[in-house]
């Protein structure tokens, strides 16, 4: 599938926003995995499908309103149950109740255009690896996304662990790559939840069942794995490569994802670059 499919989904949901279209119906629709979409409506807009959905849903109808169409007809026209639903809906969103659109005027959520420079000549380096199945122990906690620079309370979660934890770390780990690695996802909405926020691990890999020093131990399945190694400045290198993966790779690579459990690692220097590596689980696409 060409690197255009997020283009695809979006004009798929600007032609079906009366149907309130699902996530899981524009990913059919365009002949990509749920995870696959959400994971790169995430990456690359910042937001999720679900929730672009949602906002373009109620900007339509705000320009609705706007050009005179009664509550009642707008809010059965997008796909509302009833008037008091969408008038929850629109005010939370809006600020605003819909009978009062005409007067005060509301947001508005225009369509996303996907643009891409330069078409495909991009390398990318991978490398395909099968794992049975271990464990990550480590510290853990539910952060709010952040798509670019540091996230401050990632960086707050690395500097409450104390050095007793950094003993039993280093104890544990007995798995490759013998890193301190941070892992991602939410293990109730993979990854995609709508407040923007998921859970993250920063630990290592290892076979041990039990942790000490109040570290969390996550059970991982058998999978197999592409790893994605990347060299430049930190953490600008790591978070454009972690979107080519998503925009590009799954795009054109006999893969899928397999799960959104992804984790990394960073060896930073002393000159503010790094070695990286982003491993994400995929299975081979159905032929």
């Amino acid at each position: 599938m060409p690197d255009s499919y997020l283009q695809w989904a979006i004009d798929y949901i600007e032609r079906s926003l009366t149907d309130a279209p699902s996530a899981d119906e524009v990913a059919r629709a365009i002949g990509v995995s749920t995870d696959q979409l959400r994971a790169a409506f995430l990456l690359i807009c910042g937001m999720s499908p679900a929730r672009y959905i949602r906002e373009r849903r109620l900007s339509a109808a705000a320009s609705g309103l706007m050009a005179g169409a009664s509550v009642t007809e707008v809010a059965f026209r997008y796909g509302y149950e009833s008037v008091e639903g969408f008038s929850r809906a629109f005010r939370a969103w809006g600020g605003v109740l819909p009978s009062d659109v005409a007067v005060l005027g509301s947001r508005m959520r225009s369509p996303l255009h996907i643009e891409i420079a330069v078409k495909g000549g991009n390398l990318m380096e991978y490398r395909i690896c099968d794992m049975p199945a271990f464990r990550f122990a480590g510290v853990m906690a539910s952060v709010p996304m952040r798509f670019e620079g540091e996230n401050p309370a990632i960086a707050e979660l690395a500097r409450g662990i104390t050095s007793a934890q950094r003993e039993e770390l280093h104890r544990l780990q007995n798995l490759e790559p013998r890193r301190v690695v941070n892992a991602s996802w939410n293990s109730d909405t993979d990854f995609q939840e709508e407040s923007g926020s998921l859970t993250h691990l920063i630990g290592v890999l290892t076979t041990a069942t039990e942790a000490g020093e109040g570290l969390s131990v996550v059970e991982v399945p058998a999978l197999t794995w592409a790893v994605f190694p990347n060299d430049g400045p930190h953490p600008k290198t790591m978070q454009q490569a972690t979107a080519r993966v998503y925009a590009e790779w799954l795009a054109e690579a006999p893969y899928e994802l397999d799960g959104f459990r992804m984790f990394s690692f960073c060896d930073v220097r002393d000159d503010g670059t790094a070695y990286s590596e982003i491993w994400v689980p995929v299975r081979r696409k159905d032929t």
